[in-house]
């Protein structure tokens, strides 16, 4: 059966664009207009993908996101917005968004992102081995290696390394990082974070000038390079 996705968009030519769009790719398309309207679409059944707008008629994206993903921890939630300002992107990203795209917007990379969200939603065994290159991250036997040499991570480095692979090509945000791998807030400790990061870069051969692995997006966050 073809995925299923709910377009959440008040902007009447948007929004029917895309339900087309999708259903002539394949897809089963749903569109809401506004929050009550999708709150009561998405309880009726999860979609695997959300198409999420920022300004809505009734409630702010932004939160509409933050109560999808408290109750769809692994839902594919894309904002697709007007607001293409660093801060919002941060918001939306710190919101859960899984990816974040600016209108005026390319419908084929759009449709690319959406394959690209739902091949990863469909990896649902967190134990099988990551390969990316010559990096190698088996999370059932607590191993990694590189170039096929063992490397030696601490705990917390381990899992901050399985964290950014398993997101692989997305760009997460530093409060993410602090939340999911630490389960602490962003005024919390930042220093926590730089120290690990420092340490996982260097054991992975990574420079800040020329990131192997792990790409430095200043003032967001972190993205695992994919390729």
């Amino acid at each position: 059966m073809s995925s299923r996705i709910v377009i959440v968009e008040d902007d009447t030519s948007i929004g029917s664009s895309l339900r087309d769009a999708l259903v002539t790719h394949g897809y089963r398309a749903e569109w809401c207009a506004d929050v009550r309207t999708a709150t009561a679409t998405i309880e009726g059944g999860v979609p695997d993908l959300v198409l999420l707008d920022a300004g809505l008629p009734d409630v702010d994206g932004f939160t509409f996101c933050r109560w999808l993903r408290a109750g769809h921890p692994d839902l594919a939630i894309i904002m697709v917005t007007a607001r293409d300002a660093d801060i919002d992107i941060v918001v939306g990203l710190d919101a859960g968004a899984t990816d974040y795209v600016t209108k005026p917007f390319s419908m084929p990379v759009l449709l690319a992102r959406i394959r690209a969200h739902l091949r990863s939603a469909s990896n649902v065994d967190p134990s099988d081995p990551i390969e990316v290159g010559q990096l190698r991250i088996d999370p059932s036997a607590y191993q990694v290696s590189l170039d096929g040499e063992p490397v030696a991570l601490r705990p917390r480095e381990f899992e901050l390394l399985v964290f950014l692979a398993r997101n692989a090509g997305k760009v997460i945000t530093r409060e993410r990082i602090l939340s999911e791998v630490w389960d602490l807030h962003w005024d919390s400790s930042t220093k926590t974070l730089d120290m690990h990061m420092h340490a996982l870069r260097r054991k992975l051969g990574d420079q800040a000038d020329n990131p192997r692995f792990i790409t430095t997006i200043r003032g967001v966050g972190y993205r695992f390079e994919s390729a």
